[in-house]
């Protein structure tokens, strides 16, 4: 619908706009599709996919990121260089240029949504934006409301987007022109200086994950599947394999990105999914190729062929090329976007050490070290600077979405492992036998063969091997995988380099946990590695 609500609960003026240009309401996607593309704002595919390309910002910008500090909510954030903080008075100045902007824009596009698929938790959210690709991605991105829910939707919290807007560093008080800033209290986030449409669904992610720990939800950044057997969980950095390996012809996606976790089990907080694009290709993920010529997708900073097909294998704009699609692009899903509680939880991390196993079985005291590290590895070339591996550390692996002490989300996390006797497991999707440059990254096929005997129960009476570095279980056999890449040490031509290199990795791990060393049990502790 193009018109407003015929008496909106919450118009536009709650928001302190009075937009002088044409106000779209809660367009459909084939309409806000066709005026993208008739703005110039974006191209369609050769399949008729809506394409579009942001410019110098081809990802998040977590050095333009901050929250208003002010009494209220923002009292219990954990500061510090992830979670910035902004003085009230610079706030205010952005947002009376934002409302300016957008209240001067030809068109405005307003989008309602709720976050949350369980309707006891959802939270109602609003996007006014000067663009409709972005008003689109909206569309796909969060559960999607009903014409009726449209005429009393009240936001909780509103985006107001403005890309085309530029800060002043030396006048507003930015680090570039690029500005998110999230004030908790007044139900706002103001964006602007990026296109890239990530930062819109982060912005309300990282309100979620702030508010649900008060009530004794967890949120995680994780995708999750099910099946008859129960729900798994997969957290991991960009890279590592959630998106992938979640989407499973054998078990049903919940969602690929961000869940809650309640007594009643896991559910979303998307309507869709934001896949990584780079490298895809049919026969490895077909599920997620296919998405990618069905119309009301959109495709992100993607290059494309003479004949207007993809070129997924292209990164001339970026490697963090995207798809957003809805979730029910996917035909293997749960109706609802829900699952009961999960009975494994999983932990990827792409490292490029080639030091991890494939494959590890987790106590919960290791699982909660391990979610607090949030380990994985760099390569070379993937930025600039960057010769030879190196190791990244992100807590609950989601750091820049989570305000709290990350002490906060562990402890959740460890109550719901132990509650549920969910079983822990560590999965590297990077490389054995040397490390990267070395060898080539573990097969895809080895790694799904891992995964599904561990969620299948499979290798619940193999023989594991306790690692004597860092403490883990590893199996010493699965179905459909060489035994020769279960232990790592063996892939390698030179015992010693790799023990020296367990060891670099091992004291990494060390060195990145002692910021936490005064919240945890001696327990977590103890589960920390130990170089020999």
């Amino acid at each position: 619908m193009s018109a407003p609500p015929s008496n909106p609960s919450t118009p536009l003026s709650s928001h302190g706009l009075k937009p002088s240009g044409k106000v779209h309401w809660n367009l459909g996607w084939e309409q806000l599709h066709s005026i993208a593309v008739e703005r110039g704002e974006a191209t369609l595919t050769a399949h008729g996919v809506l394409l579009a390309t942001t410019g110098e910002r081809t990802g998040r910008s977590p050095n333009d990121r901050f929250i208003v500090k002010e009494a209220g909510m923002a009292d219990d954030v954990w500061w510090g260089d992830v979670n910035k903080s902004i003085s009230s008075a610079i706030f205010d100045n952005l947002l009376e240029k934002t409302r300016n902007h957008l209240d001067n824009a030809d068109q405005v596009f307003v989008k309602d949504a709720f976050c949350g698929a369980d309707p006891r938790y959802r939270m109602p959210v609003r996007l006014v934006t000067e663009k409709a690709w972005h008003a689109a991605f909206m569309h796909n991105m969060f559960v999607r409301i009903s014409p009726e829910d449209a005429e009393t939707h009240e936001p909780q919290y509103t985006i107001l987007h403005a890309p085309e807007l530029q800060a002043s560093p030396s006048k507003d008080g930015t680090n570039s022109g690029v500005f998110v800033i999230l004030a908790l209290d007044r139900g706002l986030v103001i964006i602007g200086g990026t296109h890239y449409a990530g930062e819109i669904k982060k912005a309300i992610f990282t309100i979620m994950n702030h508010i649900l720990p008060a009530d004794g939800l967890l949120p995680m950044h994780c995708s999750a599947n099910t099946n008859e057997d129960g729900s798994a969980l997969f957290f991991g950095l960009s890279g590592t394999g959630k998106t992938t390996l979640s989407a499973d012809p054998n078990r049903a996606l919940v969602g690929d990105d961000e869940h809650g976790w309640s007594d009643e089990g896991v559910f979303n907080f998307e309507g869709g999914c934001y896949a990584k694009m780079i490298n895809l290709s049919e026969k490895d993920e077909p599920a997620i190729f296919a998405t990618t010529r069905m119309k009301g997708t959109i495709l992100e900073n993607v290059v494309l062929n003479a004949d207007g097909t993809p070129d997924f294998f292209n990164s001339s704009l970026t490697k963090n090329t995207r798809g957003s699609y809805s979730i029910e692009s996917i035909e293997n899903r749960t109706p609802d976007s829900m699952a009961g509680n999960p009975k494994n939880v999983v932990f990827l991390t792409c490292d490029a050490f080639g030091v991890l196993p494939p494959l590890s079985r987790l106590t919960p005291e290791q699982a909660a070290y391990h979610f607090m590290s949030g380990y994985t590895a760099k390569v070379a070339g993937t930025e600039m600077g960057i010769t030879e591996p190196q190791a990244t550390f992100s807590t609950c692996f989601g750091a820049p979405f989570m305000p709290r002490h990350p002490s906060v989300y562990a402890d959740l996390l460890s109550s719901k492992i132990r509650k549920n006797n969910a079983k822990c497991w560590l999965i590297n999707t990077g490389w054995v036998a040397g490390g990267y440059g070395a060898s080539s990254r573990i097969k895809i096929r080895w790694t799904r063969a891992l995964l599904n005997s561990a969620l299948d129960g499979d290798l619940d009476d193999v023989v594991f091997v306790e690692d004597a570095r860092f403490g883990f279980s590893v199996p010493t056999t699965c179905e459909g995988v060489p035994d020769s890449i279960l232990q790592p040490r063996d892939t390698w031509h030179d015992k010693k380099k790799f023990d020296g290199t367990a060891n670099v990795l091992a004291q990494m791990f060390i060195e990145n946990f002692e910021q936490y060393s005064d919240v945890c049990s001696q327990e977590v502790l103890d589960a920390a590695p130990k170089p020999l």
